[in-house]
């Protein structure tokens, strides 16, 4: 049995029902961030959703200099804030640097560390000593077991409120697999598990000045995902996927997300 993380009475592990994590992947403007968020707080209340809203206010780790990043942090915690007390749901976004970390504990829920930080120990210990909840997404270069030394950081400054979260792993070049395996051995480490489906559809740097992907198969391995045994799902998602800045490839048109959670609800009943 994995350890249960409270996020604001969204809860993770033990046998509470399938969290959703949901939103853009950057703030493109604060129209389109209210817009999405009003979106999946009315499915989470329609359908029963547990619900986290996420959204980056940066995207450091763009394929090209001339990348669109995100509004940065002042403005984009603005935005954030005001979806909070608005639509009164938790938030995530991740951080790039030690010294966001302090700034964004004052409005976010859930400090999230990306996957090409997850060994950054400053980093770590930063967003652990933060005492907000802390996901960490699995390097797309390491092996699942490799994360019981990141849980052993986090948990040296005394936060327990950790979830770790499978991205895909790197096969081969410009490529990424989601190895169904790595879930369990992941929760063997004691902490909830979250599946991102639409970043293990990315083709980092696939497109030679940014990342490709192929969206359409994110809703298959969301579902092998929940029959394997996860406690939450991440999908970046955009009402037209098509248009949007960052991972327009891979992300989900949010027209399809409620067809798609009643099936991973199914699913999740019978596994």
């Amino acid at each position: 049995m994995t350890k249960v993380v409270n996020v604001n009475g969204v809860k993770f592990g033990g046998n509470n029902p399938l969290a959703l994590i949901a939103g853009p992947c950057v703030i493109e403007s604060r129209e389109l961030c209210m817009d999405m968020a009003k979106r999946l707080v009315a499915m989470s209340k329609k359908m029963n959703v547990p619900l986290i809203f996420k959204a980056s206010y940066d995207k450091a780790n763009r394929t090209s200099i001339n990348s669109y990043r995100g509004p940065g942090i002042a403005k984009g915690l603005e935005i954030l804030a005001e979806i909070k007390a608005k639509y009164n749901v938790p938030i995530l976004t991740d951080i790039h640097s030690e010294q966001d970390i302090h700034l964004a504990a004052q409005v976010v829920d859930i400090i999230q560390i990306p996957a090409f930080l997850c060994r950054q120990t400053d980093i770590v210990v930063a967003a652990g000593e933060s005492g907000k909840a802390v996901n960490v997404k699995k390097g797309q270069f390491l092996a699942p077991w490799d994360m019981k030394n990141v849980i052993k950081k986090l948990e040296e400054t005394g936060n327990t409120k950790i979830l770790l979260t499978e991205r895909g792993v790197s096969f081969g070049y410009n490529t990424l697999v989601a190895d169904m395996r790595s879930l369990l051995i992941m929760r063997e480490l004691g902490y909830p598990v979250i599946f991102d489906a639409t970043h293990s559809v990315q083709s980092p740097g696939g497109q030679g000045d940014s990342s490709g992907g192929d969206g359409r198969f994110a809703p298959y391995l969301a579902k092998a995902a929940v029959a394997v045994g996860v406690d939450g799902i991440f999908l970046e998602t955009n009402v037209d996927p098509s248009k949007a800045l960052s991972d327009k490839a891979n992300a989900m048109p949010f027209a399809e997300v409620p067809k798609l959670w009643k099936k991973l609800n199914a699913i999740n009943e019978v596994k």
